[in-house]
């Protein structure tokens, strides 16, 4: 039997308050993130790193001083290993914070598997998400002399589990507001709309995963796609979360917020989404405000994860070649 290392690559989050302002650097200063050269860019997540300090901290400090992303993402591996092969290993790679990729790399080159899998913790494609945790996996890789073997799983919006794992979380808010008039909110974190331009297929890749949701869901629910997260002065991908939750008020309809790209709890969606977008729809009279959790270690989406891993098949976007390969 094949024996593999199966890498979940994620974002990562600061795990100390210390750890706040350096997190902060290596988020903006990411080409994926930022693209301009140096020494540009490196002034410039500074500048950003040191302005967006005190306010992301306070944001880590309603969640007891760090990020839960690393926990909820061991847990995903640990609920992902116990429907693999007991030869099979889960690893985690982080983007911006530790077990960053060259640690992992060498966690992996110690196991000494037959075959690399790499699966990143983004169902959407996006060249800011899972193309910069698989550059820089390969430039590790590449350095440290990893010669294995290696599969990438580039994508997977419309996957049954994925889908089906969000209706299952949806449902029974469904059933407790049915008597009532409301709106899902299915909200995905933003887009530079130049990012789309230049390719990038995130957003359609959204719509994927909602149209796919929906279908498990009463027919004609009223439903809208949003995005939340915008920082900085470019024009980004809408319509804004927040300007949909003051529409949902102005027509008084109550909210069902789904955070249809976050597969994990973290900052954006304990503190974004359940403390400052619903200070807003309480401020505006919003009937009420409801927040799907995120999939976490659902079991259908945990099933989906080992399908992705144990059979392979071509890229769901694969008609025309694998587009992750031109972010």
């Amino acid at each position: 039997m094949t024996k593999r290392a199966v890498v979940l690559f994620n974002l990562g989050g600061p795990d100390e308050p210390e750890s706040v302002k350096p997190f902060l650097f290596n988020l903006f200063y990411d080409p994926a993130i930022i693209s301009l050269p140096n020494p540009l860019r490196y002034l410039l997540a500074r500048l950003i790193s040191s302005r967006r300090e005190k306010e992301a901290s306070e944001i880590y400090r309603e969640l007891g001083g760090g990020s839960p992303l690393l926990k909820n993402t061991k847990d995903q591996a640990k609920a992902l290993k116990e429907l693999l092969p007991s030869e099979d290993r889960v690893f985690i790679a982080m983007r911006y914070w530790a077990p960053r990729a060259a640690e992992t790399v060498r966690a992996v080159q110690e196991f000494d598997p037959d075959e690399v899998v790499l699966l990143p913790l983004y169902p959407q494609l996006s060249g800011t998400t899972t193309g910069s945790s698989y550059n820089e996996w390969q430039r590790e890789a590449s350095r440290l002399k990893l010669e294995k073997p290696t599969r990438f799983i580039c994508c997977y919006p419309a996957h049954e589990g994925v889908t089906k794992g969000y209706a299952s979380l949806i449902k029974p808010f469904i059933t407790k507001r049915k008597s009532r008039a409301f709106r899902l909110l299915f909200s995905a974190h933003g887009l530079p709309e130049s990012k789309v331009r230049s390719g990038d297929p995130y957003p359609r890749q959204i719509r994927e995963t909602v149209d796919g949701i929906l279908s498990y869901l009463p027919k004609n629910i009223d439903s809208v796609v949003c995005y939340q997260s915008r920082v900085g002065p470019v024009k980004w991908i809408g319509p804004e979360t927040e300007a949909e939750i003051e529409k949902a008020a102005k027509e008084g309809v109550g909210v069902v917020l789904i955070p249809v790209a976050f597969v994990s709890e973290h900052s954006e969606t304990l503190v974004e989404l359940d403390v400052e977008y619903k200070e807003i729809a309480d401020r505006l009279g919003v009937p009420f405000y409801d927040r799907v959790p995120a999939l976490g270690i659902q079991p259908d989406f945990i099933r989906a994860l080992s399908n992705l891993v144990t059979k392979p098949r071509p890229c769901y976007q694969c008609e025309e070649g694998c587009v992750w390969r031109d972010l």
